[in-house]
Formats: C-alpha cells, structure tokens, sequence
C-alpha cells in the first residue's frame, strides 16, 4: 500500500546519505543480508527486455508483456518514485538434505530449495513493510511501496545497480561474497536517496550454468529461454509438458537449482538463517512415490502458505508423473502410477500413460 504519495519530506543531502545509512543497517538487522538503494534508470534493461519478449522467450507467461513500460520504468508503476531500496535474504536451508544426493537419486523428489520452506513472498514482504514503518517514525510520512515478485517490477536489474550483485550468465543475481541462494525485495520510495555502484561482472569465461542446463534452457550467455527451462515448465506452464524436455526434467518436481549448484561463486554462499525457510513435511527428502499418492486434500494442507502452491495440484501430480517416467521400474513406481491412470484430469492422464509408457507398461 502506497502512503502519502505527495511527501512533504524535505531532507538535505547530508541527511538523505544519513537516512540511507540507518535504512541499510537496519535492514539487516530485519533478517536481510545486504540493501542497496538503485536510481529509476533502466533503460539498458528495457532494451533486453524488450528483445527477450519479441524472441517469445517468456512462453505463457503473458503477464510479462502486459503493463507496457511499467516494468522498465519504476516511476509509471508508482507515480512518484525516484529511488528503489533493493534488500536480498539468503534462503538455503541450512538443516536441509543435501541437494546433489537427492537430485542423483532418481527415486526421490527433488524441489527447488527455495520452495521447501514458507513461501518467501510472505516473509520479504513482512520484513520490508517492517522497514518501511521504521523509515517512517524517523522522518514521518513518505511515500512507498513495497513489492516481492508480485507486480511488473524488473527486480534482477534493480537490484545489480544497487549494488547487490551482478546478473549472471544463468540470469540469477550474483553477489561475490554471498553467491546467487537468496531472495530479492523492494521498497519504491519518493524519497531522493543516494544511490550505491553496482558490482561489475566477474563471470569471466566461465560457462558451467550454460553446460550443466538440463533441457539447453540458457541459449546463449546472459539470455535464458524460459520456455525449456524446469523452472518455468514445472511451475508457469499449465499445459502438457513437451516431451522432448520430460527425461531433461530427470527427479524435478518443482524448479531447478542446477545452474546455481554448479556455480563457483557459490561457495561463498551462506546458508539462510531465517526457521521459516526449513524444510516443512520432509520436502526435502521425500520420494516420488509418497508425495504422488497425497491426495487433494492433503496436498492443499501441506502446502498451505508454501510457493509449491503456484503449480497448483493438477501442476504437482503432472510432474511427478513426469518424474516416476523417469525413475527406476520398480513395482511401487508401478502401483503408484496405476492408481493415477483414471484420474479426472486428462491432463494427470496424459502423463501418467507416458510415464507408464516409459516403464514398457500398458496403461489400461
């Protein structure tokens, strides 16, 4: 919710570098590991922008093209704005399995490890609303508004000229002392704040995210084609998955971490110290099996204030049917499918038969 769009703030510089001073230092006190301040420039990023959607790389996601400048241009979005408060918050549960095992063990389920937890809009946007509140018993009324990946904002490049990292070849930000495991918000401010430098590029030649990509989704450095990305086919696309992308897709039930697993920035990586990203009902270290038999109702309860709740549950059973095509043909992976074979959805059905199809098993 925006506040006062018609400040009457009236700061000098010194007190405006001040004021930047104390947001940042409290910001971290708030839980989140670095914040910056960005100006509303992103004209270079329009430019990308605009050249990834006229190459169709968004895929279904029409929501991307569907505010016109909005995402490129903070202050058509929030009239009034001139500066962005960028903050970022490690995410990767520090008590949970280990990924490379379970994402090699074709009989478990593998989840992005950003998704096992709490969904992360709800504790970024506490936080920075927190943060907003504290600006504003310091200086009194301000105008603001918060976002968490929740409306046509261009977060990534916001976020790299505030200084929280640079935006690498996988397209995820990187930050040289903290690697890319963490989550991004902000705060759209009419306050004229200092701004800092972004981090220049240090990928180098490195081109392991590019090689390690299961379905070829990073088709040429920096430019990522979201519609043969995991990500986006298990969780944005509400259709069939392509067959041609379904063995890549391997134990992948919801997102990919591959492409940052293979990062060498993030050994540098910490791991988040927020409980509320732990893992919840055994995420992750679940088997295909056990989660492809919750039912709806189940589901609905385990995944109450989760992201995971995005696929929707027709989404969640359509990739684990994917997932159990692709794991060992033993007799659960078997039962398991068959008791799914009827389902209501043709959608379920579809994959399902393939998966059964995959196992050299008739479906009827």
């Amino acid at each position: 919710m925006r506040t006062d769009p018609h400040s009457t703030v009236n700061l000098s510089h010194n007190e405006l570098a001040g004021l930047a001073t104390t947001i940042k230092l409290r910001g971290i006190k708030l839980g989140f590991q670095q914040v910056g301040i960005a100006d509303t420039d992103l004209s270079e990023a329009e430019t990308l922008f605009e050249t990834w959607l006229e190459k169709g790389f968004h895929g279904e996601m029409t929501y991307m093209s569907r505010h016109g400048k909005k995402r490129t241009q903070p202050e058509s979005l929030v009239r009034g704005t001139v500066r962005v408060i960028s903050a970022r918050m490690d995410y990767w549960p520090q008590d949970s399995a280990d990924a490379e095992s379970e994402l090699n063990d074709t009989k478990q389920a593998y989840i992005s490890r950003y998704a096992v937890g709490r969904d992360y809009h709800e504790v970024l946007r506490e936080r920075l609303r927190m943060l907003a509140k504290f600006i504003q018993e310091k200086i009194g009324s301000f105008g603001y508004r918060v976002f968490v990946d929740s409306a046509p904002v261009l977060e990534k490049p916001l976020a790299h000229k505030a200084g929280l990292g640079w935006i690498g070849k996988h397209t995820n930000l990187i930050h040289p002392k903290a690697g890319s495991w963490f989550f991004l918000g902000e705060l759209f401010t009419d306050l004229p704040l200092p701004v800092d430098k972004p981090i220049k590029d240090h990928c180098g030649s490195c081109t392991a995210c590019i090689e390690v990509c299961p379905t070829g989704a990073i088709v040429a450095p920096y430019v990522l084609d979201a519609q043969r990305c995991i990500s986006y086919l298990t969780i944005e696309l509400r259709g069939s998955i392509p067959e041609e992308f379904r063995a890549g897709i391997g134990n992948r039930i919801f997102g990919c971490d591959d492409c940052q697993m293979v990062c060498p920035w993030n050994k540098f990586a910490q791991s988040g110290k927020e409980e509320d990203f732990s893992p919840r009902h055994s995420l992750d270290s679940a088997s295909l099996v056990t989660l492809f038999l919750w039912d709806e109702v189940e589901w609905d309860e385990k995944t109450q204030n989760s992201a995971l709740r995005r696929a929707g549950y027709e989404g969640w059973l359509r990739n684990l049917a994917v997932a159990l095509g692709n794991s060992p043909s033993e007799l659960r992976v078997i039962n398991a499918l068959h008791k799914r074979a009827d389902h209501p959805s043709e959608l379920v059905r579809e994959h399902v038969h393939w998966a059964l199809a995959q196992h050299k098993i008739p479906s009827d």
